[in-house]
């Protein structure tokens, strides 16, 4: 009996879930894949996972197969044109540029922010700071493999 209610644990907040997964858009491309790796391990609520991909998770039991729809507000956000930088070209100096290219900056408190060349001339250089995925429809496929709540 004990045995048969262990199996039927089924995923909330603090559960410890291990799966697989595969993050695609919706023509179908795959952003991000494990189905042909290792599992990968969370806690729900740890900040692994966004919380509108880990609320897709609630309810969902070992064995369990489902394939969700994360509209960008639950996803990677919207785009936010405030998050598109025009820079002076000479902060590029050394540097080959090409359209779609990502570029490291350190932020104040010595954090990488990653933006993306979206233009440039021999002025100025704009850097979209948003997200690659921001404003995007993301398929989120899930195989559960073990889901442990915590007893205490």
């Amino acid at each position: 009996m004990e045995r048969e209610a262990m199996s039927e644990q089924r995923i909330g907040q603090n559960s410890t879930v291990t799966l697989h997964f595969a993050l695609k858009f919706e023509n179908g491309d795959i952003v991000d894949s494990n189905f042909e790796k290792d599992p990968a391990t969370f806690t729900v609520g740890d900040g692994s996972l966004l919380p509108g991909f880990e609320n897709k998770l609630f309810g969902l039991k070992k064995g369990d197969k489902r394939s969700f729809a994360v509209q960008p507000e639950e996803g990677f956000g919207t785009p936010n044109p405030q998050n598109v930088q025009v820079m002076p070209r000479n902060q590029f100096d050394g540097m080959e540029l090409d359209y779609g290219i990502l570029v490291i900056f350190q932020d104040a408190a010595g954090g990488e922010m990653p933006g993306v060349v979206k233009a440039f001339n021999d002025q100025q250089v704009t850097v979209d700071f948003n997200h690659p995925l921001a404003g995007k429809v993301i398929t989120f496929d899930v195989e559960i493999i073990t889901v442990h709540n915590s007893t205490s």
